[in-house]
């Protein structure tokens, strides 16, 4: 991180005398060591070796199930569709050198804090798999297992494997997520240049390159593991595992998934805003200079924060989302086919699968649909960008009901209950229509151009004090629709499933659970597009801070200033996206956990009773983690940006030429804080989500033991994850709506209303921006991936509450 003897020497001219140079965060470019082993091979026999990889995967999916070859064939079909898109975005200019330049500097800093974080999260993920492989080798096994001949080495060895290919496609995930965005971003300044429509069509297709990869990762992945299992153990042949007892082996790979995306949502989440606090504070605040101004010590640290925490951090968090969902859904199938001795389960258990290989067809057909105009250009009146992802998002929901309705009557039909799939339909329509309203209020709390937003930024005209009142109000506010479409949702699918028809053998209905399942799964049945939007929110923030750089004319960041804002509310859409599906998802996961210790205890486990003393202090515990949690992320940014606020402080005071234009700060030196702290203090926010409901539970399992209650340390936890899932989800609807309106009032405010830029209202509205900056950005989303990993963890731990 040296800078040029000229910086040093402080004898720089003017920007506009000189060429705009800007530093290297490394001395080259970071490549990760698989693709360094891959372009070392000959094309020729890597081409020999993908075909003989691929010709494995088909001929296992083959013997497994026509269907898992229909799930692989779509995968790699949308594999090509992203390698289209990467070409597609690439082959744009990266315009002129002074950009060029700082797309270096962000994209260096940003692959060298990836490489650093996620060594970190690798080192602590073996760690953690040591720790799975000692409590499975020592644990008991179910009937069904040791009939089967699965003892406790083999158990151990799957769960093991599963968890660190779970953990490794997430950090891959994140990795996508990052490598496309640094590249994108100046594409998009570049692009910005001649119209808005283009730069427009550009960030959309690079989200969509990311999201066609980690949706299609997270499906084929475990498709994978299903297939390989079902043939290495021989499932559903005699005196073998039956199939509706595999999907209980594949929750080591939902576990992985969340363990790395927690630590690269808080890691990332404490990395970007701490660099935004500290840029805002001193820069916009204390010096009046606009925001991504170039004369900002910390303005690199806070771009390359939005690559590491919005689009790496968000790419493994909605990969483990996916890969939760689907494991749950068909842990809940298999056990549902199982009491209706279905002749062939395969269909409920392979549902999801399919359904999100759909999701990939329809969300391509969905970014393919946001096309540029003919003729445009910077002078040509600006369409509203959200008006025109909001029409391919139609065009996506559009689809996915056509679809969904395809595969419930293609997978769920069953001549025990022939109007089940029916039902079923009826209930993912559900699912999509609570995603479509989560996204309709999101916005409707977090755009401008809506009363709240509005009345938010009025507030700020009377002062910093009214401003965070009335943004805690609105945060307050808005959890109640959420609230209410997710009760009006669980509800409803709950009944249809119970009224589909499946009944067991006393011919009680019990389809009610996974009809739940499948009203989650048709909420994410768009996760593909919903997904491009979140990914086009941070493209475009960087994008234009580019434009602020490098001092482009006041037209070009007129349009990316527009990308920007509507990024801000696609961000905290997919953010109010993310919370529902986490609710439902953890709804899931909660009653498969219920299921799992039944199996292992061999004593039913249908209800938590929160009058019993132990299980209600469970609850609380639960709640409090929460709490706990929320606060010891926002300290984390709290104390990462006193420390980038005193940096930025002494830059501006031992380099007075800085605002003259006469030094050049060292941008460096705010990187190499923001990255140091945040590994250092994503360990402790993490640690405590990891081990305290294996506390929890291991010392209530031995006050039961001892007071006769043999389900006790099960019950505490269950009733801990049950609490928990309640308060996690209210803290981060507030959390994020809270913190995007903030930010977007702000952008409100800088369009010219109340003063403009600069004014005292519109300090107020930093002011805010700041306070919401880790809500919405660190706490609020590492949240509903802290839901879903404690709903893993008790799932994978399950036997030791036992």
């Amino acid at each position: 991180m040296m800078m040029g003897e000229d910086v040093e020497g402080g004898s720089l001219g003017s920007y506009q005398e000189r060429p705009r140079t800007f530093p290297n965060m490394r001395n080259k470019a970071y490549t990760p060591l698989i693709f360094r082993i891959l372009m070392g091979i000959n094309v020729r026999v890597l081409f020999i070796l993908l075909l003989l990889t691929m010709g494995l995967i088909f001929y296992i999916g083959a013997c497994t199930s026509g269907i898992i070859v229909f799930v692989f064939t779509v995968c790699i079909i949308s594999f090509l569709m992203s390698v289209y898109l990467t070409k597609w975005v690439l082959a744009k200019d990266e315009g002129p050198p002074e950009m060029a330049q700082i797309s270096d500097a962000i994209r260096d800093g940003a692959e060298g804090f990836f490489r650093t974080q996620y060594g970190t999260i690798s080192k602590m993920a073996i760690l953690l798999a040591m720790v799975i492989l000692c409590i499975y080798l020592f644990r008991s096994t179910t009937p069904e297992q040791e009939a089967s001949g699965v003892g406790r080495s083999v158990t151990a060895f799957i769960t093991v494997v599963s968890f660190l290919l779970g953990a490794l496609c997430s950090g891959a995930a994140g990795y996508v997520g990052m490598w496309v965005s640094v590249r994108a971003n100046v594409r998009v300044s570049s692009a910005a240049r001649r119209s808005a429509r283009e730069a427009l069509q550009i960030a959309v297709r690079a989200g969509g390159f990311s999201a066609m990869v980690v949706v299609g990762m997270a499906v084929i992945g475990i498709a994978i593991l299903y297939a390989t299992f079902y043939v290495w153990l021989g499932v559903d042949t005699p005196g073998s595992m039956k199939v509706t007892e595999l999907p209980l082996l594949l929750v080591g790979y939902g576990f992985g998934a969340s363990f790395v995306a927690l630590f690269a949502q808080l890691g990332g989440g404490i990395f970007t805003k701490a660099a935004d606090v500290g840029a805002d504070l001193v820069g916009k605040v204390e010096r009046g200079i606009p925001e991504d101004d170039p004369r900002n010590p910390a303005v690199i640290a806070d771009l390359v924060g939005d690559n590491v925490g919005d689009c790496a951090a968000r790419g493994a968090d909605l990969f483990e989302s996916i890969a939760a969902e689907i494991i749950s859904a068909m842990i809940l199938g298999g056990t549902m086919s199982k009491r209706c001795k279905l002749e062939d389960p395969s269909g409920f258990i392979l549902f999801p699968l399919v359904v999100h290989s759909f999701d990939l067809v329809i969300s391509s057909i969905g970014v393919l649909s946001i096309r540029g105009t003919r003729n445009a250009s910077v002078k040509s009146p600006m369409e509203d960008p959200m008006a025109i992802l909001q029409k391919g998002y139609s065009i996506t929901i559009v689809l996915a009901v056509l679809t969904f309705g395809a595969s419930t009557r293609w997978m769920l039909y069953t001549e025990q209950a022939p109007s089940a799939w029916f039902n079923f339909a009826l209930c993912g329509l559900v699912g999509i229509m609570t995603a479509y309203a989560f996204v309709w209020i999101t916005k409707y709390y977090t755009d401008y151009k809506y009363e709240p937003v509005r009345s938010l930024a009025l507030a700020s005209s009377t002062g910093h004090g009214t401003n965070i009142i009335a943004g805690v109000s609105l945060g307050l506010e808005s959890t109640a629709l959420p609230v209410l479409v997710i009760s009006v949702a669980i509800v409803s699918a709950f009944w249809l499933g119970q009224t589909s028809g499946l009944v067991d053998e006393s011919g009680n209905p019990i389809g009610g659970l996974f009809g739940t399942a499948v009203a989650t799964m048709g909420m994410l049945s768009t996760a593909g597009y919903v997904l491009t939007m979140d990914m086009f929110g941070p493209i475009a923030d960087n994008a234009g801070g580019i434009v602020e750089m490098s001092q482009q004319p006041e037209s070009v960041r007129e349009i990316t200033d527009l990308l920007d804002a509507v990024g801000n509310t696609t961000k905290a859409t997919t953010k109010g996206f993310a919370i529902g599906s986490a609710a439902l998802a953890s709804f899931l996961l909660f009653s498969a956990y219920m299921d799992e210790v039944s199996t292992f205890s061999q004593e039913a486990l249908t209800q938590v009773d929160i009058a019993i003393p132990e299980v209600f202090v469970g609850g609380l515990l639960g709640s409090m983690l929460i709490f706990l949690f929320s606060a010891w992320a926002c300290s984390a940014v709290g104390r990462t940006a006193q420390e980038v606020v005193n940096e930025v402080r002494r830059q501006f005071i031992e380099r007075p030429g800085i605002m003259e234009y006469k030094e050049k700060p060292d941008y460096g030196r705010c990187v190499a804080i923001v990255a140091s702290a945040s590994l250092r203090e994503m360990i402790k926010p993490g640690a405590l989500a990891i081990i305290s409901p294996m506390v929890v539970g291991v010392v209530f399992r031995i006050l039961g033991y001892y007071t006769g209650q043999p389900l006790l340390g099960a019950k505490v936890v269950a009733a801990m994850l049950m609490f928990a899932t309640v308060s996690g989800i209210l803290m981060a609807l507030f959390l994020n709506t809270a913190g995007g309106a903030w930010d977007n009032a702000k952008k409100y405010i800088e369009t010219g209303v109340l003063g403009g830029k600069g004014s005292e209202c519109h300090k107020a509205a930093v002011t805010g921006d700041t306070v919401g900056d880790p809500f919405k950005d660190t706490a609020g989303p590492s949240l509903h991936v802290l839901i879903k990993m404690l709903a893993t963890i008790t799932l994978v731990m399950a036997p030791i509450f036992l």
